[in-house]
């Protein structure tokens, strides 16, 4: 049940046309619809302000269209379908509007367009192989309503690429960088900027990278303060993240 149904329910207690009781047996009905292949949790925006995401990954077309479905009968917007395949998002929308990208593999079904919050996020990216991921960062954190700069193939290889932009990284409430190979990318900009560092180390590099675990491990031990690091290739838990952080900006 989504702000708008729950602040209705309440109304009608106020106004006498329903119980306490009878809302409250609403209320205890409503957290989750169970479909069987998945019980879709109708309460998440009410508790966190953002609806559930879809992990597309692992899920078939049908079971995609089906939690978003109920998902929007229920009044959620914006929803996030993340890791979906070209294949599947063609057969997803036919049935229910979609905004896809597939660099980012990101689908947004009831897309709403609306900056929430006053800061900026950047999404800096050491390479061009890096896109995927950083894209998936920074479509996560538009969705989730905040302005969002891009600074791509911005690695260290090419240092000054990075310190011509330094303006915009000052700026920035927070920043996500997004680097494989060595992952060095984090600790330069936690280095310069005065805001968090949401490191994302990527599978990106020749056998010694170890699919990402170098970079990951690189970032972990950054001698730059105000760095954190998320899994590798998770470009959707950075975004999800500095969304998080950059409203805070303004709640306070």
């Amino acid at each position: 049940m989504d702000t708008k149904k729950t602040l209705a329910l309440l109304q009608e207690v106020k106004d006498g046309t329903l119980t306490p009781e009878e809302a409250v047996l609403k209320l205890r009905m409503s957290p989750y619809e169970d479909l069987g292949y998945a019980k879709v949790d109708l309460h998440r925006e009410l508790r966190q302000g953002v609806p559930e995401v879809i992990y597309g990954s692992g899920k078939t077309p049908e079971q995609i269209i089906g939690i978003a479905s109920v998902m929007r009968e229920n009044g959620s917007e914006n929803i996030l379908i993340t890791r979906l395949s070209p294949e599947a998002a063609k057969k997803v929308e036919k049935e229910i509007p979609l905004d896809y990208d597939e660099v980012s593999r990101i689908g947004i079904a009831g897309r709403r367009a609306e900056v929430t919050s006053s800061g900026t996020i950047v999404v800096a990216a050491a390479g061009t192989s890096d896109l995927p991921v950083a894209e998936e960062a920074a479509r996560t954190a538009e969705a989730l309503g905040n302005r969002v700069t891009r600074l791509y193939d911005v690695g260290v290889a090419g240092l000054h690429r990075l310190l011509s932009n330094l303006d915009i990284i000052l700026e920035a409430r927070v920043i996500v960088a997004v680097a494989g190979m060595e992952g060095a990318l984090a600790s330069v900009i936690g280095g310069l900027a005065d805001c968090p560092v949401i490191a994302v180390p990527t599978s990106v590099g020749y056998g010694a990278n170890f699919g990402g675990l170098s970079a990951l491990l690189s970032m972990l031990n950054s001698c730059a303060s105000g760095v954190s690091v998320v899994n590798i290739d998770n470009g959707f838990g950075a975004g999800f993240l500095a969304s998080r952080i950059n409203h805070m900006g303004d709640k306070k």
